[in-house]
């Protein structure tokens, strides 16, 4: 017996260091692992120990962080001086300074002082220098959001990975230590906000019990220097108020609204301020009485601006008997309001003029409208992208907007008081329900702080955060990442093809939809192929959607043939850039997206031994996934369009596995993450 104890023993002792390097994702990019001992030796000369100033919620967070990250990573807390200094301007703004003596941090508020921990922590996790360190930063955009499109249920509309992580039903009893790493993370990048509920909104939130729930998740959040959001539902004076209308000039409704401001801000009083989708796929809101948006923002503004408070109204919007094309709508409908909104209303605009396409162009109205504070909206979770199990690196997608020339004066970057990202976080034990789609929060978060920012480098911080600074694991995954976007849009929507996944779900292709109510939930009505050829004709000629951009930005997109099918509706036998004919380059894109994957699979198998086994395994088998269902795509697009213009394939491209009539059976009734 003593031997077989003995035996034991050394048997779990020797499990244990195997145990200890398991990984299942929940640290996200602050893993904050050892160094090795070459690496600590960089900071060995940096003194010891943390001077803080007299604490705050905010400055012991700060501080435990730093006690947290340093201690693991170099076994010891290098000498740190947290400073409140009016010389740095920016009240979230920060400055890093080093000398003989150690690290200096210095922030005009102790929300700076936590910004510039997080970023200290993330140059020893990248093995940055830092005995001469001399670094000024502060963010570029005052409002970066986290949009939760997450029910009272815990069912997340668009989600990809578990329940929502607000448990309200335990709530406010029952505050989930989870919401500590959410806000953690969060602040780790710059993210200051986040709106708990979904868009399409439920007036119960609004509730006095529901409020209290509310306080208890921004009690948690508030030392991380995040505010808490509401999604408002227009009619809550009706559904909740017993009024007999929400008009928005009605002196009983705006008295409504001002009372339940007030309330909301003796339960919350940060409250951040309002979330609002109105008279869009049947939400209700001020058309509904032939007032505008701008009638209906402001009433809310009004009742929200005594406190400080915001509110942010989306400009996604697309009415059920329109006979004009989807994508000039919201220009349409919002560019005569330019001006007409108070100044504490923020008009909230999707990065394209569609649906958060895997290639879309800008949309319109930025730079359109000079007079009205606008909110750049990019999807963080993946919708039309392949949900959790596609690696689509949307730094890419994001640099690409950000960046573009509205032919106004400004890039859309420029143009912008804030940016909000639909959530992809949830219950999953790995936050995203895939470890690759954490690097998408993480951009996001690195883009709002500073739009201008490059996606490459975000990428590689990003890899060497979450996976370590061996130099080909690094360099293998920031090369994945790079390649991953055009790769989805390569075997999904070549050449400016647009919204041609499954109806409803969005999973998967289903080109030959065409006989739903509303002719733009069709994907036929977004490509418009027959016999001579294919595309959406936006130009003069048809429905001159071109024409909303600025002259030069509209040649630029016009002469795209990255946009080519967004904007023209062109003759299979085009002749490309590449010599080759539209047709023939369509199936050499769609053939080229599914090689990357391969590609991918390839180089992620090369890491086997060198990632740790959980994480490996997870990856290489989303891979697997990924690149069967980007020959799905491949296959299904190429047998729908031959079975169009009656082409032959380009010599060497292999035929689809199955029949047209294969792929149009399919059927996916419980796809996940569909609207409830």
């Amino acid at each position: 017996m003593p031997l077989f104890r003995t035996l034991l023993l050394a048997a779990l002792l020797l499990l244990v260091p195997a145990m200890a390097q398991a990984e299942d994702g929940y640290a996200l990019w602050l893993r904050y692992r050892p160094l090795a001992p070459a690496e600590q030796a960089k900071y060995r000369g940096l003194g010891s120990g943390i001077v803080a100033p007299a604490g705050s919620p905010t400055v012991d967070a700060t501080v435990g962080e730093l006690q947290r990250g340093l201690g693991a990573m170099l076994g010891r807390t290098p000498g740190i001086t947290l400073v409140r200094s009016n010389r740095i301007a920016d009240p979230e703004g920060y400055a890093i300074r080093s000398d003989k003596r150690g690290i200096r941090i210095e922030a005009r508020s102790d929300v700076g002082l936590l910004y510039g921990a997080f970023r200290l922590l993330r140059m020893v996790q990248t093995l940055q220098p830092l005995d001469h360190v001399n670094i000024a930063d502060a963010p570029k955009l005052k409002l970066r959001l986290l949009d939760h499109w997450d029910n009272l249920d815990r069912h997340v509309e668009r989600g990809y990975s578990g329940e929502s992580i607000w448990d309200w039903q335990k709530l406010p009893g029952w505050k989930d230590p989870r919401y500590t790493d959410y806000a953690r993370a969060n602040a780790s990048v710059g993210i200051n906000g986040a709106v708990l509920n979904n868009v399409n909104s439920n007036a119960d939130i609004l509730r006095p019990e529901w409020l209290a729930k509310v306080a208890a998740v921004a009690e948690m959040l508030r030392p991380w220097g995040i505010k808490v959001y509401l999604s408002a539902r227009f009619s809550a004076p009706i559904e909740l108020g017993k009024l007999p209308t929400a008009d928005p000039l009605d002196p009983s409704v705006r008295a409504w609204w001002k009372a339940k401001g007030d309330e909301i801000y003796r339960t919350i009083p940060d409250f951040g301020g309002f979330l609002v989708k109105a008279n869009s796929e049947g939400q209700p809101g001020p058309q509904d009485y032939k007032r505008s948006h701008a009638d209906g923002a402001n009433m809310l503004a009004d009742a929200l601006a005594p406190h400080g408070g915001i509110v942010m109204w989306r400009a996604f919007v697309y009415a059920s008997d329109a006979k004009e094309d989807r994508a000039k709508q919201a220009y349409d409908e919002f560019r005569p309001l330019d001006g007409a909104f108070r100044p504490n209303v923020i008009l909230q605009v999707k990065n394209g003029p569609v649906d958060f396409q895997p290639r879309e162009p800008f949309h319109p109205l930025f730079g359109a409208m000079p007079k009205t504070r606008l909110m750049f909206e990019g999807q963080i979770t993946k919708e039309y992208l392949g949900f959790a199990t596609h690696i689509a690196w949307l730094g890419d997608l994001w640099e690409e907007a950000l960046s573009a020339d509205t032919g106004r004066g400004s890039t859309v970057a420029g143009t912008l008081s804030g940016m909000a990202g639909v959530s992809n976080v949830g219950s999953d034990r790995n936050w995203s329900g895939s470890h690759f789609d954490q690097a998408n929060w993480y951009a996001f978060g690195r883009l709002a702080w500073d739009p201008q920012a490059r996606a490459a480098d975000i990428a590689g911080d990003w890899a060497r955060m979450t996976f370590g600074n061996d130099r080909e694991v690094a360099g293998t995954v920031t090369a994945m990442l790079a390649a991953s976007r055009q790769a989805v849009v390569d075997y999904m929507t070549p050449l400016g093809l647009h919204h041609v996944m499954g109806t409803g779900h969005h999973y998967g292709p289903a080109l030959w939809v065409g006989d739903l109510a509303r002719p733009e939930w069709n994907p036929a009505y977004y490509h418009r192929a027959d016999a001579r050829g294919i595309g959406f004709d936006r130009t003069s000629t048809g429905s001159n959607a071109l024409a909303q951009y600025a002259p030069e930005a509209a040649r630029r997109l016009a002469e795209s043939e990255d946009y080519l099918l967004w904007f023209h509706h062109a003759p299979w036998q085009r002749p490309m850039r590449s010599g080759r004919t539209l047709w023939d380059e369509l199936v050499f894109r769609y053939d080229r997206g599914v090689a990357a994957v391969g590609t991918m699979r390839r180089q992620w198998a090369g890491l086997a031994g060198k990632v740790d086994a959980e994480r490996f395994e997870q990856v290489a088998a989303f891979l697997s996934i990924q690149e069967e269902e980007a020959r799905w795509w491949r296959d299904a697009s190429i047998a729908y369009w031959q079975s169009l213009n009656r082409l032959p394939l380009p010599a060497g491209a292999a035929p689809p596995a199955h029949p047209l009539a294969w792929y149009q059976a399919l059927s996916f009734p419980y796809a996940p993450g569909q609207a409830k």
